[in-house]
């Protein structure tokens, strides 16, 4: 006759995958946090400056049409790719808030132009108010919908939630860090967890639904 498991059995079972399911976690966690530091300091594109069709610049604060110290990096970052030819064309996004009388498409446009790109090299697309938005914004834009191989251009901590946003849309993507990002120290740790966690979910659900639960 089976005997039936001794309560104390129970709870050592019980124990053990407890603890073997929080090793995975923190490990999964870890590997993560690596996967997003290393992302961000990878400068093989720059460096090796190929060919793809578009560069997308992923918005940030404007105050009133002039760009935040994080936005600047980023356009110039981006500006030193296009002037490499790594592209042709150059997708700036971002949307407004409340109150504001440009979007941050708009005033990444006007600084790049006002360096020498041309207005014709230059996709404006102000839809979007998060990385998803914008990146499908750029998907499904009349204009940009043709695209295939795009670098996205962000700061460290957040080029690689970027790409694989990107690559979850469509795109043949990678991505290209600004080298001058505004955080650091305890900022930037604190940036690249929670980078880390919001990756860790939208790998599991997608992160057209990790969109979803942050709105």
């Amino acid at each position: 006759m089976l005997r039936s498991p001794a309560p104390a059995d129970i709870v050592r079972r019980t124990l053990l995958v407890a603890t073997a399911m929080a090793v995975s976690l923190v490990a999964y966690f870890v590997v993560t946090l690596l996967q997003v530091w290393s992302t961000g300091r990878d400068d093989s594109f720059a460096q090796g400056v190929g060919q793809v069709d578009a560069l997308v610049v992923l918005g940030a604060a404007q105050y009133d049409g002039r760009p935040s110290p994080q936005l600047r990096a980023r356009l110039n970052h981006a500006l030193m790719l296009w002037q490499r030819a790594a592209a042709a064309l150059i997708v700036v996004t971002g949307g407004k808030r409340a109150g504001d009388r440009f979007t941050e498409a708009e005033t990444s446009r006007d600084y790049l132009i006002a360096r020498g790109v041309p207005v014709e090299a230059i996709v404006v697309e102000p839809r979007g108010t998060s990385t998803f938005e914008s990146l499908a914004a750029v998907r499904d834009d009349d204009v940009t919908r043709t695209l295939q191989r795009v670098v996205v251009v962000s700061d460290p901590y957040h080029v690689m939630r970027a790409q694989l946003v990107a690559r979850e849309l469509g795109f043949d993507a990678t991505s290209s860090a600004t080298r001058s990002g505004m955080t650091r120290g305890t900022g930037a740790l604190r940036r690249n967890v929670r980078e880390s966690l919001g990756i860790m979910v939208g790998r599991i659900t997608g992160f057209r639904q990790l969109e979803a639960w942050l709105q």
